[in-house]
Parts: structure tokens; sequence; C-alpha cells
């Protein structure tokens, strides 16, 4: 076999190559930081506000169901909704908002 086009000793063509091989890079550099980093980011917050869940905290769904915790577990809320005051269990990742006004 012949791999005589592996090698080259073409300048032009190792310099094209250097060109490929580094704006390769600079495209991953930007996708880390404009797309994986910011949701790495949202993903974190969520966490944190999904752990600090407590009994009385006005909260959003992710299906859009409002309501207010009445009880915790490790994995699941019970919520209360509507006027009737009807309860639903629902897990923490469930939950997309906890619309409580906070002291600052």
């Amino acid at each position: 076999m012949n791999f005589a086009f592996l090698t080259t000793t073409d300048p032009a063509a190792a310099g094209g190559m250097l060109t490929s091989v580094l704006s390769l890079g600079l495209i991953l550099v930007v996708f880390y930081f404009f797309i994986l980093r910011p949701q790495q980011k949202r993903d974190k917050e969520a966490t944190k506000m999904r752990s600090s869940l407590q009994v009385g905290d006005d909260v959003i769904t992710i299906g859009g169901i409002v309501g207010t915790i009445v009880s915790t577990k490790e994995d699941t809320l019970v919520i209360e909704t509507g006027s009737d005051r009807s309860k639903i269990r629902v897990t923490r990742w469930a939950i997309q908002q906890n619309t409580t006004p906070k002291e600052k």
C-alpha cells in the first residue's frame, strides 16, 4: 500500500490543516461558553431551589399546576390546589418555580 497521501511536505497544506484544527477548537470553546455552561448554571439553580422547598411555599409545577406545599418527603411533595383544597402528590423534580416572595 502506498500511504504517501498521509504525509505531506508542502507547508501550505500543513498551514491549512492547522487552520482547520484551530477553527474547530474555537467552535468547541464558543459552544461550551454559550450553550453548555449557562445550562449547567440553570440546572444547579433549579436543584438548589427544589432542595430548599418548605411547607407553605407557593409553587408552580412543570405542568402548570399552581398550589401551596402542605407536606414534604424526600422525593415527593403534597400540594394543595384551588379553593376546594384538593391535594396532589408530585415529585420534587416536577416543581418549576417557587413563587413565594422572599425577603432580601
